[in-house]
């Protein structure tokens, strides 16, 4: 068994929810709260881990050789802006 101390804050929200219907006891809304809680932080491992693998893909091309140096990159784009703004009549 888990007891928890919530701040007045935190209790107030608990309240709320209960009075609006949404839930029917505070475990309920503590345990929605915990359930959101973990998908998010999966979400966010899911990102970072995803994140890596791309950082890792630039490192290996980095290491290839295969890389544009940076004014080369923004000319690119400034290129493919005014290309967009011309089709877009602007």
């Amino acid at each position: 068994m888990l007891n928890l101390t919530l701040t007045p804050e935190l209790e107030q929200f608990v309240q709320t929810q209960l009075e609006n219907g949404k839930y029917t006891s505070p475990e309920e809304v503590v345990l929605a709260a915990l359930q959101r809680f973990a998908k998010q932080e999966n979400i966010y491992k899911g990102r970072f881990e995803e994140l890596q693998r791309e950082i890792m893909i630039g490192v290996e091309a980095s290491e290839r050789g295969e890389v544009i140096d940076s004014d080369t990159v923004f000319h690119q784009i400034q290129a493919k802006l005014e290309q967009r703004r011309h089709r877009e009549g602007r």
